[in-house]
């Protein structure tokens, strides 16, 4: 069945070799993989099997050694990095497992952190973290503190509204539950499928096969291939297993 929604990014016959001195490793093998509009994936395997580097190729964080990639029809290798970096913060939000908060700044100053390139004044940019706090299901007296007087959930959440706060076309998340509880892990999946009903596209890194099952498809990466994609299983996920908070 041909898909009616727009590209966001392409990925076509895209290899990624790395070397160190004399020893060379192939991270990705002929990869062509598209994110459309309003996605909702799952990129599932082992370590090692090539899965963030997939996810830093769609984010614009890491160049091809073969193949290229498009990002809204544009070769991105036609590109200077301070035209990449435009893009990354223009229409690309990252959540990361480790969180990626400075624990020295108070949350506030985390999230506003992408506006800031971009000039938005200072009254501008506080409006638009409230509303990003809040659209993640946090709390405004959140603002003030600094992350690490959070809960791991609260302080992912904080990050998801981070990478929202610009708001970007795609979310791009590497094993976003890894250091969670389940019950945090939970509230983390609902606030990524709420940002996709207000249409967001959501691609989500990871080797839970319930977190994979909350998303639409999952494709499934081994040894720097796409060895296959399905669609996901409701009755297998996260949210099915963990009872509600």
């Amino acid at each position: 069945m041909t898909n009616s929604r727009r590209v966001l990014v392409e990925l076509a016959g895209v290899t990624k070799e790395y070397k160190v001195g004399e020893i060379s490793t192939i991270a990705l093998k002929n990869i062509s993989f598209m994110i459309y509009e309003r996605d909702l994936v799952a990129i599932m395997g082992p370590s090692g099997s090539g899965k963030t580097t997939l996810l830093n190729m769609l984010g614009l964080l890491d160049r091809p050694t073969q193949g290229k990639i498009f990002f809204e029809g544009r070769d991105v290798s036609k590109l200077s990095d301070k035209e990449l970096a435009y893009l990354r913060n223009m229409k690309l939000g990252f959540v990361f497992q480790t969180f990626n908060l400075v624990n020295r700044l108070s949350v506030l100053e985390n999230i506003e952190m992408p506006l800031i390139p971009r000039g938005i004044p200072r009254s501008v940019r506080f409006e638009m973290v409230k509303e990003a706090i809040l659209k993640v299901g946090g709390e405004i007296e959140w603002l003030k503190k600094k992350p690490n007087q959070l809960s791991g959930g609260q302080q992912q959440r904080v990050a998801i509204a981070r990478a929202i706060v610009g708001k970007p076309s795609i979310i791009l998340a590497d094993e976003p539950t890894g250091n969670l509880d389940r019950a945090s892990a939970r509230i983390v999946i609902e606030t990524f499928l709420n940002l996709n009903k207000e249409g967001h596209s959501i691609i989500v890194v990871t080797h839970d096969p319930e977190v994979a099952n909350c998303m639409e498809r999952i494709y499934v990466i081994r040894d720097g291939m796409i060895i296959g994609q399905y669609n996901a299983n409701p009755g297998d996920s996260l949210l099915s297993k963990v009872p509600r908070a």
